[in-house]
């Protein structure tokens, strides 16, 4: 199956900035490669602290016209923004299974999923309302209304290279901020893709601005956006610990930040649970994109009772699945993004073994495949001791823990740093009521494992981050709030 573009236009190897495609300052580039052959695709623009701050200065420059725009025309621009990316859908696919890897049917899932976040905030950019305050004292009127907050820096994550990034510049630019965004070292080729797409749809020269860099150069861009005043906002997708760090450093001057980070997500089957639809659950939040998810199940805690039939039925359902890269038709599982995140794999499976599970399906990479694959494995009797219990596997690799009664595996969930999403399955409402109360997490799944939503807010709690992405909530983080009270009415 080709992976070949019908418009080579869309394969972008430029900044935009203001409205330009140029290269980096210094002209330094980078190579990005197929992660499924390690072949290159292209080399793109390595940019530096220079070319940041042209971004900054242009976005700057253009944030009072495009704030100043009616709300209808701003949400008109990304109606057409939205369009488009439906119309070149197919070819926004195959860029994402090129440099991401995942399935092509998946890449094509991705861009609606991206493509749902331009339409929601088309919407909503019609509807940021304020409020009219009762009146406190006589003579006075006081009100309260949102304004955008400025010049927005979006860092979006490799592993969803166009939904992550639509899902911050969307919301920025419905509600009248300018952007400069820097996408993945890895992946930045849909972005500059959606971005050449946003030209085409009439964003203003200087609203969206990209630039690209690997990885040493891009903390010095980032560095740059940071420490400049006049950039009001950051929003990230990415690890606990880069988040940390944007916040420690963005603290000399304030900026409003919305951290999407590390997750740890538990997903528990209780014995009164459907088993079958508990096991479809965990296969489609687990092994969408290989496991490489911030919102993907991390620790599988089934109850005592029903432990060995779960366990046969996902092991069974886990071995059929079909690894093979996105020129496949037939690909379930790609390749992982790079050798790091196999070597990690790999480490956890290994400290998984020496620490007492076994193994019920795969545990090896599939090095005739391609140096980043592995295969999908289920792992039987975890315990708490091990590295897949307190770190992030970010792979195709299933622990099982047994759990005795529903206060224990509420403990057990609990205990981690990280609170992003949560799971399980069960079929006593009582239950069901209590559970959600009391886990941790800012998105819970119901005997639901696919959670994720244009129209809902999307982040975590603990060191998961906070700020919201999606639904009218996800407006908020890019508003300030004015307060104007008027005397001298009596």
């Amino acid at each position: 199956m080709s992976l070949s573009l019908s418009r080579p236009d869309l394969m972008r190897r430029q900044n935009l900035i203001n409205g330009e495609w140029t290269d980096a300052h210094a002209g330094g580039r980078y190579a990005v490669q197929n992660p499924a052959s390690d072949a290159l695709l292209a080399d793109v623009a390595d940019s530096t602290a220079v070319d940041a701050r042209a971004a900054t200065d242009a976005a700057y420059r253009a944030l009072p016209a495009w704030r100043d725009k009616l709300p209808r025309e701003r949400a008109d621009v990304l109606k057409r923004w939205h369009a488009l990316i439906l119309a070149n859908a197919d070819d926004l696919a195959r860029l994402i299974s090129l440099e991401q890897g995942k399935p092509l049917a998946e890449g094509r899932g991705e861009v609606a999923y991206g493509a749902s976040y331009v339409d929601w905030f088309a919407g909503e950019a019609t509807r940021v309302y304020g409020d009219l305050i009762p009146q406190q004292q006589p003579g006075k009127r006081m009100s309260a209304t949102k304004e955008p907050i400025g010049v927005v820096a979006a860092i979006t994550p490799w592993n969803f290279p166009l939904a992550m990034i639509a899902r911050k510049i969307a919301p920025a630019l419905a509600v009248g901020c300018t952007v400069v965004a820097k996408p993945a070292e890895d992946t930045p080729l849909t972005a500059l893709a959606l971005a050449a797409l946003a030209v085409e749809a009439g964003v203003p020269p200087g609203v969206l601005n990209i630039v690209t860099a690997s990885r040493t150069q891009g903390i010095e861009a980032v560095a740059d956006w940071l420490a400049d005043e006049r950039v009001r906002k950051v929003t990230f997708t990415g690890s606990t610990a880069v988040g940390m760090h944007l916040a420690r450093e963005s603290a000399g001057t304030l900026k409003k930040l919305s951290l999407e980070l590390g997750g740890n997500a538990p997903f528990i089957v209780f014995d009164d649970a459907d088993l079958d639809a508990a096991v479809a659950g965990l296969m489609a939040s687990k092994f969408r994109n290989g496991g490489q998810t911030c919102v993907c199940p991390n620790r599988v805690y089934v109850q005592a009772g029903v432990y060995d039939r779960f366990a046969a039925k996902l092991a069974e359902r886990v071995g059929a699945l079909h690894v093979a890269p996105a020129s496949d038709a037939q690909a379930q599982i790609g390749p992982m993004i790079n050798r790091r995140a196999v070597e990690k794999i790999r480490r956890h499976v290994d400290d998984a073994l020496a620490h007492g599970a076994r193994t019920l399906t795969g545990g090896t990479a599939l090095a005739l495949l391609g140096p980043h694959y592995f295969a999908p494995t289920v792992l039987a009797e975890a315990n708490d001791e091990m590295l897949v219990s307190r770190e992030e596997t970010f792979g195709p690799v299933v622990p099982l823990f047994r759990f005795a009664s529903e206060d224990e595996v509420l403990r057990r969930a609990n205990d981690t740093p990280f609170g992003l999403a949560a799971y399980f399955y069960t079929q006593d409402m009582r239950r069901a009521e209590r559970v959600a109360r009391r886990l941790e997490a800012g998105v819970i799944g119901m005997n639901e494992g696919a959670v994720s939503s244009e129209a809902a807010p999307f982040g975590g709690v603990k060191s998961s981050g906070y700020g919201r992405e999606g639904s009218k909530y996800g407006l908020d983080d890019y508003l300030s709030i004015k307060y104007v009270c008027q005397g001298g009415l009596d």
